[in-house]
């Protein structure tokens, strides 16, 4: 049974889910209906805007919620950790259709002992050339889902208004002593690029 998370709550991971070692992390959105301007004959010689391109990402964090090497985001451009733990299945360019736009698979096993974190986030792609933001998005969420048998164990609707951010902070895994636990985040700041959130870390 899925656990509807809050914005801030933490939960068990593998404590009380003996043998379980495969995730599948889903991260979904969709773009707001625009308002149309101008009425019909203004629309048909205006080019139509550009969709909005998401972007999930993971930062493989230390013990000091360091970022220790670059090789350790995973994104669009690096869809495979060195060790294999994470792997991104790849970029989804307008977010149209249901269910997840873009997932990540996590071998808990597989985790390097140095990485205390993975970090979940969404940011859009050329927001300022675009001038796009996360006021143009709705139905944002984050879902863990037991790899090996489909089951949807964690669910986190991010229904803030993130009018003008360009980086959603969805939710982390973290490690708690021996067990994986997950935190629903839901925070967003104005980085415009991967470059910026990197250099935060």
């Amino acid at each position: 049974m899925s656990v509807n998370l809050q914005k801030g709550q933490r939960v068990d991971l593998t404590k009380g889910n003996a043998g379980l070692t495969r995730l599948m992390v889903g991260l979904g959105w969709d773009e707001a209906k625009r308002p149309k301007k101008g009425g019909f004959f203004a629309s048909l010689f205006s080019a139509s805007p550009a969709a909005i391109d998401c972007d999930a990402s993971v930062l493989m964090l230390d013990v000091n919620g360091k970022l220790s090497r670059k090789e350790d985001l995973i994104y669009f451009g690096n869809l495979r950790s060195k060790c294999g733990s994470v792997v991104h299945t790849g970029d989804n360019l307008t977010g149209e259709g249901d269910g997840d736009d873009e997932t990540i698979l996590i071998e808990i096993n597989k985790i390097p002992p140095n990485v205390y974190k993975l970090v979940f986030l969404v940011n859009i792609y050329d927001c300022v050339r675009r001038n796009q933001h996360f006021g143009m998005i709705e139905n944002a969420f984050i879902r863990v889902v037991n790899a090996s048998n489909n089951q949807e164990l964690i669910r986190f609707n991010l229904s803030e208004n993130y009018h003008g951010k360009t980086t959603l902070f969805a939710g982390e895994i973290y490690r708690h002593e021996s067990e994986w636990k997950f935190a629903a985040i839901g925070e967003a700041t104005n980085d415009t690029s991967l470059g910026e959130i990197v250099r935060r870390y």
